[in-house]
C-alpha cells in the first residue's frame, strides 16, 4: 500500500548539514494501523511530511498504491493529497472563521464535489464521531477531543486511502487522549483505511497492528504490538 526507497532527507543549520532520514526503507500494508515511535527528532514528522507530499526527500521513493509522488509535480501532489491522503495534526488547524461543519466539507469542497453532497457527508461523518448537535458551533466553542474529532472527520471526508495522523494525542491530557486512540481505531476497522500515526508514547503506539521505531531517521526495530 506504502513503500519506502531509501528515503534521505537533510536540512541546513546554517553552515551544519542535519541528517533527519537515513536511507529509509519500509512497507506499510493496505489497511493496518501503524505507529511511528520514536522521540522527538527521530526524523518520525519528517516522514510523514514526505509522505503527504509536504517535503519532497533527498533522495528516494515513495509509493502510495502504484503511484509514485515522488515524480509528480508540486500540482499533482496537491490533488493526490486532497483526494486521497487525510491528515491529522497535532493541533487540530481548524480555521475559526468557518463553522464545524464547514471545516469538514473543505476539502471535498475544494475538490470540486457537489456542495449538497458534501454537506451530507460531512453531517454523516459528524454523527457517526459523536458531533452531530455541534456542527454550526465554531472551533473555540469545542473542547480539545471534540476539535480532534473534527480534525479526523475532516481528515475522512474524501475516503482516503491513507490518514496520517502526527501526535494526535500530544496536545490532549490523558482521558482525552484515550478517547482519540479509541476513534484512532474505530476509523481503521470501520473505514478500512491505512492509518500511519506518529507518537513519541509506546502506550499510545500500543493500539496500532504494528510499531516502527525510528532511531535518527532510521527504521530501528519494527514489530507487532502486543495489542494486535
Amino acid at each position: 500500500m506504502i513503500r519506502l526507497e531509501q528515503l534521505t532527507k537533510t536540512f541546513m543549520d546554517g553552515e551544519r548539514t542535519i541528517p533527519v532520514l537515513d536511507d529509509l526503507s519500509m512497507r506499510i500494508p493496505r489497511g493496518k494501523f501503524v505507529a511511528l515511535l520514536g522521540r522527538s527528532g527521530s526524523g518520525k514528522s519528517t516522514l510523514l511530511n514526505c509522505i503527504a507530499g509536504l517535503e519532497r526527500p533527498d533522495h528516494g521513493r515513495i509509493f502510495i498504491g502504484e503511484t509514485e509522488l515522488t515524480q509528480l509535480s508540486d500540482d499533482a501532489l496537491t490533488a493526490l493529497r486532497r483526494a486521497r491522503i487525510g491528515i491529522v495534526f497535532q493541533f487540530f488547524n481548524l480555521l475559526p472563521v468557518l463553522t464545524i461543519e464547514e471545516n469538514v466539507a473543505l476539502p471535498a469542497l475544494l475538490d470540486g464535489h457537489a456542495r449538497s453532497e458534501v454537506l451530507v457527508r460531512a453531517r454523516a461523518l459528524l454523527a457517526e464521531l459523536g458531533l452531530e448537535d455541534r456542527r454550526q458551533a465554531r472551533p473555540e466553542q469545542l473542547s480539545g477531543g471534540e476539535q480532534q474529532r473534527v480534525a479526523t472527520a475532516r481528515a475522512l471526508i474524501n475516503d482516503p486511502l491513507v490518514v496520517l495522523a502526527d501526535e494526535p494525542t500530544g496536545n490532549l491530557d490523558a482521558a482525552t487522549a484515550e478517547t482519540t486512540l479509541a476513534l484512532m481505531r474505530q476509523v481503521n476497522e470501520k473505514h478500512g483505511v491505512t492509518i500511519l500515526m506518529a507518537t513519541h508514547s509506546r502506550h499510545a503506539a500500543g493500539i496500532a497492528d504494528f510499531v516502527v521505531s525510528l532511531t535518527r531517521g532510521r527504521v530501528a526495530a519494527p514489530s507487532e504490538s502486543e495489542s494486535a
